[in-house]
């Protein structure tokens, strides 16, 4: 079998979300998507949100500064979760 040469990478950010049937939007899950649109092959990146909402949990990141995301008019800061 060889290899498939995938890249993973991942965005995430807590916020309300609307159900919509089977299916979940607002802007928390905008926020979401355009966070996963910043990271980089094998990095998990995270909002500020996030990053406060676990602290005391243990998890470790590094700051990656502010990032503008299509349709928000103010930059998220971004982190990426460090092992």
């Amino acid at each position: 079998m060889r290899p498939l040469d995938l890249e993973v990478r991942a965005g995430v950010h807590t916020g309300e979300v609307e159900m919509m049937g089977d299916d979940v939007g607002g802007i928390a899950v905008h926020i979401a998507a355009r966070v996963a649109q910043h990271a980089k092959a094998s990095e998990v990146l995270a909002s500020s949100t996030v990053k406060d909402l676990v602290a005391g949990a243990g998890l470790k990141f590094v700051d990656q500064g502010p990032a503008e995301l299509k349709g928000l008019s103010e930059p998220v800061r971004l982190f990426t979760a460090v092992t």
